[in-house]
Parts: C-alpha cells; structure tokens; sequence
C-alpha cells in the first residue's frame, strides 16, 4: 500500500506525459553548435522532468540556409551532429523529436528525427513542401508522400524511415505520437490526422515558420482546432533567436494545447533559448475519443490507418516519483477563472435558459409562469430566466405567478429576501403557509411531528418539499400556466432532490443543465448588469450572501440552521467531482488527485472575478477523499432513478446534461462498488 500511495502522486501514475516545445538558440549552418544548443535544453528538460521534447523544423542544421541544403559537408557534419546527440540522450529521460535534412537513396528529405536514450527511433519526412512566395522548398527538398515501409541508414544506425509512423511508449499506457513539419499543418489535408486517426494521441509539429504580423494568431488557432477535431494534444515549436534574417523574421513562438485548450506557450521575440512546458492527460484524451464515435466512423471511412502505420514501439521507462503538475487545473471547471470568458459563459448561459423557456412556453399555449420562490439560490435565478422571458416576449412580469411557501423551518431572512426579490421584479407574489396542511399529513400518517414532537427525519423533510410542489401543480392547473423547475445540476447529481411530488418534478426545468456554483455568479452577472432593474439587483446580493439550506429542519437549540453542504458535501468539491467523473469518465483516483492539485493551497492559482475572499477555501487530501466517497455512493448508486425521470430542460455547460435524453445514460439499479473500490485501494489516507 506505501507504494501505492507513493505512486498517487506521480503525474506519469495518473496518465499525463510531461511535454516541451522548444525555441533553441540557432546558429546559421552550423550542426555543432545546434545540436549543442539542443542539447542544453534536453538537460533542461530531463531535469524537469519531461517525457517528450518537440524542436524546430531543420533546427540542426537551420531553416533559412537555403542552396547550403546541397552542400555534403553541411550534410555530412548534421549526420554526425544526429549521432552525437543521439549517444548524449543515453542519460536523459525524454524522447527527443529534431529536425534535420536528411539524405536517402540520392534525395534530400526535411524530416523528423526522434531520438531517446542512445537510439534513433525513426525518421519522417515533411509531405507538403511549400514553394510559393518566400518559400522555395521544392528546389531543395523531396516529398516524403506516400512513403512507407521503409528504412533509413543515419549516424551508424538503420532505421525506420516514411510518412507511415507513430512512435508508442511499451511501458506508459496512452503515450502515443505523431509529427509532422510546418507546412503540413497548414495544408488542407495534414498528416496527423491520419497520425491521430492511427492511434497517436500527440501531435508534433516541428515547425520553421517565420513570422508576420497577425500569424501568431493564425498558429494558435490551427494548433487549437487541430486538438478539438482530432481529440488530441498538438505541441508546435517555431525558430527563433539566431536563424538568418536576410528576408525573414522569426518569433521562435511555442504553444501547447490539449482538446482545444492552451496549456503552454513561450513568448514571443525571445532573445535566448526557451520552452514551453505542460502536462498532458493522456487519458483524457484516449476516453474523449472513446466516447465520440465519430472518431471512429472517420478512421473508417479512411480505411482504417491504423493498418497503414508503422508503431515504432521504445522503452520510455517512466518515473513514478511525485514531480508536481505542471498544468493548471481550475477549482471550478464549471466557472472561467478568466474574467472575459466568464462574462462570455455567463451571457451564454443565461440566454440559452431564457431561450428554451421562452419556446416552452411559446408552445405551451399557457398565459402565466409558476414558481415557487424561497430567497435561496436556485429558485431566484429560475425567476430572474423567466422575467427575461417575459420581456423578450413583451409581456407584462405579473403574467409570473410567484409564490412563497414557508414551512416548519423557513427562516425569516429567506422569506423576506423572497418577498423583496417578488416586489423588485414586478411578477404576481403570493404566499402560501404549508404547515397546516404538512401537519395534517404528518398526523394521517401517525408521524410523531403531527402531535408536535421534534421528530426531524426525511419523511418530515419530505412532507414539505412534496407539498410545495403539489401545490404549485394545482396552481398552474388552477390559473393556466406551468411549472418551472428550480432545481439545479449539482442537486440531481448527487440526488438532492425529492422525487415525484417534490423539487425534482416541474413542467420544464430551466436549472437543470446549471452547476450551482456557476449559479451564484449567474446571478451575480444579471445583478451587475442590471438586466432586471436597479432594486432587484440589491436584493440578489443579499441572496448570494446567505447559506445554502433547504430549511426543512428548525434550527438546533445553538440556534444553528440545517445546512445541506454538511450532508451532501461543500458544493465547490462535489460539483468538481461531479464534472471529471461525468464530463471525462475520469478514475475516482484521478479525480482524487485532480482536486487535491485544484484545492490544497487557497493562495495558489487564480479564482474566479469577484468571488469573496472568506469564501476561498482549501481542502486537505483526506478530505477531498471522504466528500468523492459520497459523491460516487449518491451518484452511483442511490440516485441514477430520479435523473432517469427528470423533466425537459435545455443543455447548458459541456458534459452538464444528466438527462437520459442527453449525455448521460445509466441503469437506475447500478451500484457504486467499482468506483468505490477504485478511489480506497489508490488514494492514499
């Protein structure tokens, strides 16, 4: 168990490769001096732990040497820098991909070499060969198109040679790669996607590329979208400091992203060499690609590559040692810590709501809204979607009917933050008192609570939550409207809802799609806008302030009122779990481990824009474990039936449908024991 629990830790035991891109020093026709400047940064990297160094295109030799490409004693002298620097990887721990021009049977290939420990483990060479305006490769290089099946003798070794190769690790499962050059990535049909669609999960472009202005924009673009459509890792490294300005210029930028997002990137203009470094989740990107069947139906439609590819295999032999994570991994996944794209999320958010109920009701034929109103978080954005409505559709606000319906335990905060919240927003306020017709029930039931004792268990609790949602059913029935659900994502996930006549029914569930933490800056959002009126918006900052609760339960005689977060866990950690568990298929222990790297220390790392400073909290390892252990017995295994019949709503977030017309499926009657079994035998404490 020790080591196990050593292993825990180790970036390489959870399924991420650690990658470089790098901007060596060049030096203009001289082999020597870049294969050693190639190697100070292989030192570097081995140092820091890299499993995977990606250099620039023809960075032994340099890019810009042109006619000097048919010059032998250049050839000769980048041939023996190969092999030098080949011997010196012998000790160093990460696999080496350079480029090199490279002669074979009387032609000259711009290719990729990938070195490790001692070996050339195959040579691919550049398909597209750019020959228009600056550049003029055709007059120097061959096109390796169309080769395969073939083998190279280079520095004292024969080797694999052709477009036909990925390179796969024996030892460390998923660290699977491919490269290709510069204008390949630019071409309409780049190699790697044959690569990704043969098994490569990394994509490497070694890459000259000079620059002008607006280009950096460009790269980053096609690197990102490269990594989406191919369910990938793309890894570019440009020249930079040193190579020949007689006509061209370089910023010697290096980028790394995985499924879309950057990870990495130098900067730009470097005057000494640089690299960008990132962990990459290998695993994560294998069940992206598992889960989307199309990836499968275009390697099909190909003709298989797999078939077609050469999987040149080599010992990486991993090290299992706790070497931090080098990546960011927000506490939030739900919530950008990056103010201009959790403004954008938020619009997007909020508009997707107003415009599934707006169709709703439009279809509906029904003329009012109903809702019931608690003051807490859930129910006051819910109302705020559908004043939204009803002014996009020119409709007077009173057309919501809102009711209030205080229980045995509805403190008088939330019932007048609920009041304030109903007179802002100009909807049709009503209340209902619930106790006497929950006390009746509680009496024919032969509970101890209908003669008044304090007995609080869920039957009480339950008696409440299904007469406010009986109650708002008649209602609509009554005054011709419909329900609108309040519930949110984080509460179906963990079952937090009562099922039938309770809070996980409605007509149409507008939350349902909403983490509640991104519910709290959703409302922050339309209060800081105004979007709803100048009064409304000081009453949702006195919503936001207040505890989360379901005020089921009187409080204890401390005064202390029931908190839901002390049952089901703190919202922040469950809604993280609920998102790699759901969105990825991601192990308990990763999961574990993800969490504990987001929320160990409350000063690292950024947070979210103006998320209060007393709400910063960190999370110790034993912790984290304890609040995932419930999540998976919730999720599992006691909650799967009421997601099975939830209502319509409309999709928000990525991965944030559990309906089972959405993205998620399960059998009502499953069992949490794998997960569980998962999370005890690898996360240690």
């Amino acid at each position: 168990m020790a080591a196990k629990s050593a292993e825990f830790f180790s970036h390489h035991r959870q399924g991420f490769v650690r990658v470089a891109a790098c901007t060596p020093a060049m030096a203009v026709g001289d082999p020597v001096a870049n294969a050693q400047a190639h190697l100070e940064l292989a030192r570097q990297g081995d140092a820091e732990n890299c499993g995977l160094m990606v250099f620039p295109e023809l960075g032994i030799s340099a890019y810009a040497i042109d006619d000097l490409f048919m010059q032998d004693a250049l050839l000769d002298r980048v041939e023996a820098a190969l092999g030098d620097l080949a011997e010196a990887s012998r000790k160093l721990k990460p696999v080496l991909v350079v480029g090199a021009p490279v002669r074979r049977n009387g032609r000259v290939y711009n290719c990729a070499v990938v070195i490790h420990r001692g070996r050339i483990l195959g040579v691919t060479p550049k398909t597209f060969l750019p020959n228009y305006r600056e550049y003029y490769e055709k007059r120097w290089f061959a096109s390796g198109r169309d080769l395969s099946g073939l083998d190279v003798a280079i520095a004292g070794q024969t080797v694999p040679f052709g477009a036909d190769l990925i390179f796969a690790a024996s030892d460390l499962r998923d660290f699977v790669f491919h490269a290709e050059i510069c204008e390949d990535f630019w071409s309409p049909v780049p190699p790697s996607i044959r690569g990704a669609l043969a098994g490569a999960l990394v994509l490497c472009n070694l890459s000259a590329s000079n620059v002008v202005i607006g280009k950096a924009e460009e790269r980053k673009m096609l690197c990102a979208s490269q990594s989406v459509r191919l369910s990938a890792a793309y890894v570019f490294s440009a020249s930079g400091p040193g190579e020949s300005t007689t006509d061209l210029a370089w910023d010697g930028q290096a980028v790394i992203y995985e499924l879309g997002e950057q990870l990495a990137e130098t900067e730009r203009f470097p005057m000494a060499a640089q690299m960008a470094v990132a962990d990459i989740d290998l695993e994560r990107i294998r069940l992206e690609r598992a889960r989307m069947g199309t990836f499968n139906d275009a390697a099909a439609a190909l003709g298989h590559p797999e078939t077609e590819f050469r999987r040149i295999s080599f010992d990486f032999e991993p090290d299992m040692g706790d070497h931090g994570l080098c990546r960011p991994v927000g506490r939030f996944p739900f919530v950008p810590d990056e103010p201009a794209r959790l403004d954008q999320d938020c619009y997007e958010a909020f508009n997707i709501q107003v415009q599934g109920l707006m169709k709703r009701l439009q279809a509906s034929g029904a003329g009012k809204l109903v809702i019931g109103v608690s003051g807490g978080l859930d129910s006051t954005h819910a109302l705020l979607v559908c004043c939204r409505v009803m002014d996009l559709l020119g409709r007077p606000r009173t057309d919501i009917l809102a009711f209030t319906l205080p229980g045995f335990a509805t403190s008088a905060g939330t019932k007048s933050a609920a009041w304030k919240l109903m007179r802002a927003l100009g909807v049709t306020g009503d209340e209902i008192d619930i106790k006497p017709a929950a006390k009746r029930m509680l009496k024919d039931l032969g509970h101890p609570a209908g003669e008044g004792e304090p007995v609080y268990d869920v039957t009480f609790e339950n008696v409440q939550a299904g007469l406010r949602t009986d109650y708002l059913f008649r209602l609509a029935n009554q005054r011709g409207g419909f329900v609108v659900g309040t519930g949110d994502l984080s509460e179906l996930g963990l079952g937090w809802c009562t099922y039938g006549v309770g809070d996980q029914m409605s007509h149409y569930g507008v939350n349902a799609s909403v983490a509640k933490t991104l519910i709290q800056h959703l409302i922050r959002w339309v209060a800081d806008r105004e979007l709803v009126g100048k009064d409304a918006s000081k009453v949702l900052r006195t919503v936001l302030a207040a505890e989360i609760s379901p005020e089921l339960v009187p409080a204890d005689a401390k005064g202390a009122v029931q908190s839901t977060e002390a049952v089901v866990g703190p919202y922040e950690l469950q809604d993280f779990n609920l998102y790699y568990v759901t969105r990825f298929g991601l192990r308990p222990s990763k999961v574990a481990f993800l969490a504990w790297h987001a929320w160990r220390d409350a000063k690292a790392g950024r947070w979210p824009a103006g998320f209060p400073e007393d709400a910063r909290h960190a999370y110790e390892l034993k912790t984290i474990k304890a609040w995932l252990e419930v999540f998976l017995t919730r999720f599992f295994q006691t909650s799967q039936y009421k997601r099975s019949a939830m209502p319509n709503g409309p999709k928000v977030v990525s991965g944030g449908s559990l309906s089972p017309r959405g993205d998620w499926r399960a059998p009502s009657d499953g069992n949490a024991r794998v997960w569980l079994e998962e999370l005890r035998a690898n996360v240690p404490g």
